[in-house]
């Protein structure tokens, strides 16, 4: 007896397609594998990397600049950086999506790198005066997360793929990410910090970044369909 084909021409003796059981783009995936990755090679500089960390005081007396930048590159133990790997994986996927191309690859690091240069900064002119060394890509990650909220349902067309800031639910989940982060710099408890202390400023500027940054990017590099889909043969979901 022949097999009988639905309307697709499937047969009942066909196979479904196998799901993946990682279905990211590329490069959040590889972002988040690089922050174990150096936390690997930051264990065995001889200073740990304090060198590389950022001091707020630098901002007023004129100290190592580029600390501000390299300080995102380290992380205060296995467990921050496995945290803050898991938030690029958990977040960067839907702005990946939005910048197709390697352009959108350029894109998609530049606004990173910019979230995680806002929070560190931010972190700076809270703390001027102090020289308790900072390290932790936490801005840039929870810059992704802001971008995200704003991603939530979204709809066809850059224009639509992005909810407005007054939007009932980005509102309302932005001042959830606020309020949490204050409270854990209060509290001084979180995963992964290892009884350091919480710099929840930069978790604070690093996701305000990303909110507003996420919108004047998408109109001029965003893809045209929506954030969250992607054309079939990617290896994105379907939307």
């Amino acid at each position: 007896m022949d097999p009988v084909q639905d309307r697709f021409g499937h047969t009942a003796f066909d196979k479904p397609p196998r799901e993946k059981l990682l279905n990211a783009p590329l490069l959040p995936v590889l972002l988040a594998l690089s922050i174990p990755a150096l936390f690997f090679f930051q264990e065995r500089l001889p200073d740990q990397g304090l060198r590389w960390a950022f001091y707020p005081s630098s901002l007023a007396n004129g100290g190592w600049w580029p600390g501000v930048l390299t300080s995102m590159a380290l992380h205060g133990g296995w467990a921050h950086a496995a945290v803050n790997a898991g938030f690029a994986l958990a977040f960067g996927p839907p702005i990946a999506r939005l910048f197709p191309g390697l352009k959108g690859g350029v894109v998609f690091l530049g606004y990173y790198i910019v979230c995680g240069l806002a929070g560190t900064v931010g972190y700076g002119l809270v703390h001027i005066g102090s020289d308790a060394p900072m390290v932790g890509a936490s801005g840039a990650v929870t810059g992704l997360l802001g971008g995200a909220i704003r991603l939530i349902g979204a709809g066809d067309g850059v224009r639509q793929s992005l909810r407005p800031l007054t939007d009932r639910r980005v509102v309302g989940m932005a001042a959830v990410v606020i309020i949490l982060n204050a409270a854990t710099g209060l509290i001084g408890f979180a995963p992964g910090v290892d009884g350091a202390q919480v710099a929840w400023e930069a978790h604070a500027f690093g996701f305000l970044a990303g909110i507003l940054l996420i919108g004047p990017l998408a109109r001029v590099f965003g893809r045209r369909d929506t954030g969250f889909a992607s054309p079939p043969g990617l290896g994105d979901p379907r939307g």
